[in-house]
């Protein structure tokens, strides 16, 4: 049952990168460019997270209260300006990994609470991808911004293999230049998850299991 649970998932990810790039040769080409780059403001943080899918990463952050922002891309590699189409291709990536930048204020959420909801977000113990997600661009990676964000995630990695049988194979790396993934990628959970198979087979079960389905989205 698990096995044919998994394949029914593989399917359903097929059919919506189907439908996906169905809907690239209809949309604009300003929803084809890059979005622009978040803003930090004074007093606020950054860290970039990689965990699977950046929709479904995306959607659980925007649900969070304290994050100002959370923005789909690409870091990693050494392509200067990754498209969707070259992360996820074999032949074309060079190491970028699908991640989701977030912008957060500490005075109302912590860096401990963003790493918390890291682990809570996917299966860290999955070296080749996440579900049925395969490829370089799928692996857990934490990009800290600081030092101290450094010290944060290894301590809280140490603290999260502990509640787990299977070792994590989670990177943790400073960061590096983030590029931001093309407008249509942005917010995609909340304007595309009756449309999307695989929003409703993947992201929508897993924000119910997190109890976050019912919050309020701050994705613009």
């Amino acid at each position: 049952m698990k096995t044919l649970t998994k394949a029914c998932i593989a399917i359903l990810a097929i059919t919506g990168t189907m439908i996906l790039f169905t809907q690239n040769n209809a949309m604009s080409e300003e929803q084809k460019k890059p979005a622009a780059m978040p803003v930090v403001a004074e007093g606020h943080q950054q860290i970039t997270l990689g965990a699977g899918c950046f929709w479904c990463v995306e959607a659980i952050y925007n649900r969070l209260d304290g994050v100002v922002s959370a923005t789909s891309g690409y870091m990693g590699g050494t392509n200067p300006k990754p498209t969707y189409q070259d992360v996820t291709s074999l032949s074309r990536n060079t190491g970028e990994v699908e991640v989701v930048h977030i912008v957060y204020d500490p005075k109302k959420i912590s860096t401990e609470t963003i790493l918390a909801w890291f682990w809570k977000a996917h299966d860290p113990t999955q070296a080749d991808g996440q579900g049925a997600d395969r490829g370089p661009q799928y692996l857990s990676t934490i990009f800290c911004h600081t030092k101290e964000q450094l010290k944060l995630a290894t301590t809280s990695r140490k603290e999260a293999q502990e509640e787990l049988d299977k070792p994590i194979a989670t990177s943790i790396k400073k960061a590096g230049k983030f590029h931001p993934a093309e407008v249509y990628h942005q917010d995609y959970y909340r304007l595309n998850k009756n449309k999307n198979p695989y929003c409703r087979a993947v992201i929508a079960p897993k924000m119910e299991k997190l109890k976050l389905e019912d919050k309020k989205d701050t994705g613009k």
